[in-house]
């Protein structure tokens, strides 16, 4: 099983060579090869330049965009270059050292046992993460209880980066937030989405959630989210959680599962 780790990347230099070499000194989940995409999102402070020794260099896919485009530009062309490869798995990292790439094991398993689909990783399960403040746990505990109330989910952490997809689920949605309301946006289009079985009937995408490390920083060490994301999200919980799949296609499912139908 190929297992690719997409790394969003924009302005990351000072940090960016050393989580490459955390996560390449970090075994691969038991059974998988690895795979690294790294998309550099117009980075102008050295980044692109770090992405760009690794182009040619055995486990590793090198993405550039010329211009910023955001966070959910970046998944959507990191998840096509890793269903291009082959990945039969796609986790998400993070490229600042806040998310320990020891927890990917953990994260992986219950995909690759095939008793989920989707796996949303949790930063509260552990206690309080460490770098965390008192704001951004409320606002990701409102933001979090939202997402369930409109998806059915009962997840903790709806906003954490590391989340986990089969590949059978990134072929049927489709990224449309550019920037950091993707976390939303994929949240809702997989808690809706439905997958076929050899039987030719469908199923609910099956989602798990595991406990992942955490060391946040803050705006002065580089963290780019900010309240008008916090805004963007509630709009996206709405857009996506809410809208019915007769409205325009809401949920930018690329491939409508068909009875008699497989991946």
């Amino acid at each position: 099983m190929l297992l690719a780790i997409v790394i969003p990347i924009f302005n990351e230099a000072r940090l960016l060579r050393a989580c490459i070499d955390r996560l390449v000194a970090t075994p691969p989940p038991a059974g998988c090869d690895r795979t690294v995409v790294l998309v550099d999102d117009g980075s102008t402070d050295g980044s692109r330049e770090v992405v760009q020794s690794y182009r040619g260099v055995r486990g590793f896919e090198v993405v550039i965009h010329g211009n910023n485009h955001g966070k959910g530009a970046s998944l959507r062309t990191g998840f096509e270059a890793a269903l291009r490869l082959g990945a039969g798995v796609v986790l998400v990292h993070d490229a600042d050292l806040e998310y320990d790439p020891a927890d990917h094991a953990a994260a992986c398993d219950p995909v690759l046992r095939g008793q989920a689909d989707v796996v949303i990783g949790t930063r509260f399960a552990r206690g309080k993460p460490d770098g965390s403040t008192r704001f951004h746990r409320l606002v990701n505990a409102l933001l979090t209880a939202l997402s369930n109330a409109v998806t059915g989910l009962r997840v903790s952490d709806m906003e954490c980066c590391t989340k986990v997809f089969s590949a059978a689920v990134l072929r049927r949605v489709r990224i449309e937030e550019d920037r950091f309301g993707v976390e939303p946006e994929l949240v809702a289009k997989v808690a809706r989405l439905r997958l076929p079985e050899d039987s030719g009937r469908t199923r609910p995408v099956r989602v798990a959630e595991v406990p992942v490390s955490y060391a946040g920083r803050d705006r002065s060490q580089g963290k780019k989210i900010g309240w008008s994301d916090g805004v963007r999200a509630l709009w996206c919980i709405a857009r996506y959680g809410l809208a019915r799949a007769c409205d325009r296609d809401p949920l930018g499912v690329v491939e409508q599962p068909r009875r008699g139908g497989s991946d």
